[in-house]
């Protein structure tokens, strides 16, 4: 898409361009990963010159927009700001991404981000996969709004299919009972490589997988004309109609999330995913009840990537020590971690995520804290999990037995199996 952009451009006789990645509070990316995402002739052609990260704590670099009609500050990348076009590529895997949330927080600042990545815009936000029923999507569209009124923005939104594995481990994209004998073979010996792997080679292995995803649909206009397309597209896909709530929700969290690519899932990723994404993969209402069971399998390991995630390890060592509740946490912690020189620095000249970025994964999962009436890891490390103010299991069995407490002896299960993606819709 990026080539085809630059493309237009010349034929338009375009002589000034810039690429920003628009990775907001999140790391930088490294040059071989940006290499990756925009391929080798783009990377060639504009790197580093004129393909950058944005940094979100240059302040000669950020322009300051305005305030919406609630108060809340819009700021964003000052070339991007100033440009005559501003055209925003993206990737929609989810109903949560893209519209108004992409260039208000991906060239955002903390400055802006604050107003909609805090703790009571999230216990607000009636799942985040349901646009119209979320509080931060309230607030990026109306600094959206506020941008379309400063800037020209040509918004381009792609999505995916499902295919999320290659023929290789094909069978996880399938449902257990329909494997074949070959997909059971495959199985067999990929779980015996991962068993007597080091975890530092799995994770090496598993990273270098490459989906085999095919492009379903490309939007490009108006960001909210070609949001509802986008929309309409994902939901065409992913939405699975479900009979009722159940007690107990049960989900395998895999390996990777959107923050740990070529990383480590620390426990506090492991609980944003959980938590603030697959509890929030639904439209309407959850697929638990109020005050239910949510049982997880994943070991939930007590290590951290230093480079990526040092803010991860103050945080879980010295504020979930004190405290797990998110408000508190907030009120206390946030402005120390957000305004650290040494967070900023690394942010800024190395490869780390912003120091605010493991309170906003922790407010993830905020609503879904709020809302049910127990946590379960089946397989975690139990220190791990403790320190997160949940509760683990040897087994699936003992996990049941243990949520039994909450929601009776014959409670109603609903495994929510994942790959593929799905997005529940409970009537």
């Amino acid at each position: 898409m990026i080539e085809h952009v630059l493309e237009l451009a010349a034929r338009a006789g375009v002589d000034d361009v810039k690429i920003i990645v628009a990775n907001s509070l999140h790391r930088r990316m490294t040059p071989s990963e940006i290499k990756r995402a925009v391929g080798e002739r783009v990377y060639r052609s504009f790197f580093p010159g004129d393909l950058t990260n944005h940094d979100a704590e240059d302040r000669d670099g950020l322009t300051y927009i305005g305030q919406t009609d609630r108060g809340e500050d819009v700021e964003i990348n000052k070339r991007a700001a100033e440009s005559d076009l501003l055209v925003y590529v993206n990737i929609n895997l989810v109903a949560m991404d893209g519209g108004h949330k992409s260039v208000p927080v991906g060239l955002g600042s903390y400055r802006s981000l604050k107003h909609h990545h805090n703790v009571q815009t999230m216990l607000n936000s009636r799942s985040f996969m349901d646009p119209h029923h979320s509080a931060l999507h309230d607030s990026t569209g109306r600094m959206g709004r506020l941008l379309a009124g400063h800037l020209r923005i040509f918004t381009i939104e792609t999505t995916l299919n499902n295919d999320t594995f290659p023929d290789a481990f094909g069978f996880l994209n399938k449902r257990e009972w329909e494997w074949t004998l070959a997909d059971q073979a495959r199985y067999l010996a990929a779980k015996k490589a991962n068993d007597l792997a080091p975890s530092r080679v799995r994770r090496e292995v598993w990273h270098r997988i490459e989906a085999p995803y095919k492009v379903t649909g490309i939007h490009a206009g108006e960001t909210e004309a070609v949001h509802e397309r986008t929309l309409a597209n994902v939901h065409r896909q992913q939405l699975v109609e479900v009979n009722g709530q159940a007690d107990v929700m049960v989900v395998g969290l895999p390996y990777i999330c959107p923050y740990n690519v070529n990383s480590i899932m620390n426990p506090i990723l492991v609980q944003c995913l959980g938590l603030g994404y697959f509890f929030n993969l639904y439209r309407g209402k959850p697929l638990v009840r109020e005050g239910g069971a949510m049982i997880l399998h994943h070991p939930v390991p007590w290590e951290f990537h230093q480079v990526h995630h040092p803010s991860y390890v103050d945080f879980f060592d010295e504020v979930l020590a004190e405290t797990t509740d998110p408000a508190q946490i907030e009120a206390k912690y946030e402005q120390q971690y957000a305004q650290d020189p040494w967070y900023i620095h690394l942010y800024r000249n190395s490869y780390a995520y912003h120091g605010v970025h493991p309170f906003y994964m922790w407010y993830w999962g905020a609503h879904a804290m709020e809302y049910l009436g127990d946590v379960i890891f089946v397989g975690g490390d139990r220190r791990s999990v403790h320190r997160m103010g949940f509760r683990s299991a040897s087994t699936f069995a003992d996990a049941l037995e243990m949520a039994s407490e909450t929601v009776g002896s014959s409670p109603r299960i609903s495994y929510f199996h994942t790959p593929p993606m799905t997005l529940a819709e409970v009537r």
